[in-house]
């Protein structure tokens, strides 16, 4: 098991802290996304929000809009998914597991995070984003068995 003070020099934790930035910061731009929707849309969640668009407060303006809600919802899926892979993550390179497979946990997640927002916003027919979102979910439990089963 790795110490805390020796993971500048550990290869997976080097290799963890790069790809969990990649969806951090990939998840952070989502709220970025979504007041660009909203501000194109003009559909605003409150009524302040408005004088963005208007002079005067207009109410119909505060209006649910179909894109909106599709990426607000994208992003609160990153939400959901993202903060558990950050954590187990980190316990996860505290186990010393090897580089080549902690590498392909880290990059399948990546790569499911990133194809599950092309899928979402893009409207993609399902089985896709299912299948995004279950292979990030599944790596996320594979790294979780690690820990529990170092750790039993």
């Amino acid at each position: 098991m790795s110490s805390l003070s020796s993971m500048k020099d550990n290869q997976v934790f080097l290799a963890f802290s790069t790809y969990a930035i990649i969806v951090i910061l990939k998840m952070m731009l989502m709220s970025f996304w979504t007041s660009y929707f909203r501000l194109t849309r003009k559909a605003f969640a409150n009524l302040e929000d408005t004088k963005l668009v208007s002079p005067t407060e207009d109410k119909k303006l505060v209006i649910v809009n179909p894109d909106v809600e599709r990426v607000r919802r994208c992003h609160q899926n990153d939400l959901e998914n993202v903060i558990p892979f950050v954590l187990v993550g980190l316990l996860y390179t505290l186990t010393g597991p090897e580089l080549s497979t902690a590498l392909l946990h880290f990059r399948v997640f990546v790569g499911s995070r990133i194809f599950h927002t092309i899928a979402y916003v893009g409207c993609l027919p399902q089985p896709s984003r299912g299948l995004c979102f279950m292979v990030g979910v599944l790596v996320t439990f594979s790294m979780a068995w690690t820990v529990l089963s170092t750790a039993l």
